[in-house]
């Protein structure tokens, strides 16, 4: 078994990306760089975090500015979002079944804990939240030393390269999900040791350690 399971968020556990493209074209408009549009959605999900910046011409020293804002605007917004289809029956049998939950987020404690609700939120043992667009890898860390959990007994789940670049620089497994913003095929192709076809496919894989991806 994994002993920990530590999850993205947006993406991974909320349905938050329409919430999320909202606030971020609002940054466009404020901070001057090329907001998204249908035409663009398909190839940005295929790229990593520079790659999109890159694209969509947000100079570096404007990340924390426009993090800042994104986040605020989506906080505004947290009543709109709603968890993923089967997430409340994931994590409450992953609990029954010995399973740690951290969060590891860019987003707001606030926020997660109220998408959450009381009930969810209370099953996390760990939170860790306002992370930086890079910066999940000294998290993932603290996550670790908080839960006291080896990196061979934890996994990280995440919708995103960046998650999956962030667990493997810690020697930690990655799990992608294929409902999140990044194509599935681009997850696979950075060969994760799990995906996820579904929510109800995270607790029974979790159960047991898997040498090989799901079957597509």
């Amino acid at each position: 078994m994994y002993r920990l399971a530590i999850f993205d968020f947006d993406g991974t556990l909320a349905d938050s990306f329409p919430c999320f493209l909202e606030a971020l074209n609002a940054a466009a408009a404020r901070y001057g760089f090329r907001g998204i549009d249908a035409r663009d959605l398909d190839a940005l999900r295929g790229l990593g975090s520079w790659q999109v910046m890159e694209r969509l011409e947000i100079p570096l020293w404007q990340v924390p500015m426009i993090t800042a804002f994104v986040r605020r605007r989506m906080g505004e917004r947290a009543s709109d979002v709603k968890l993923f289809p089967g997430v409340h029956e994931a994590m409450e049998d992953l609990v029954a079944n010995g399973v740690t939950l951290a969060i590891v987020t860019s987003n707001s404690e606030a926020s997660v804990r109220g998408i959450l609700g009381d009930r969810l939120a209370s099953l996390v043992q760990d939170y860790r939240c306002d992370v930086s667009i890079f910066g999940k890898r000294p998290r993932l860390r603290q996550a670790l030393a908080a839960t006291r959990t080896a990196a061979d007994d934890a996994i990280v789940i995440g919708d995103e390269l960046r998650d999956l670049k962030a667990a493997r620089a810690e020697g930690i497994a990655f799990g992608g999900v294929c409902w999140g913003f990044t194509l599935p095929g681009a997850l696979r192709a950075a060969e994760p040791e799990l995906m996820f076809e579904r929510v109800d496919d995270i607790a029974p894989a979790l159960a047991m350690r898997a040498s090989r991806p799901l079957p597509a």
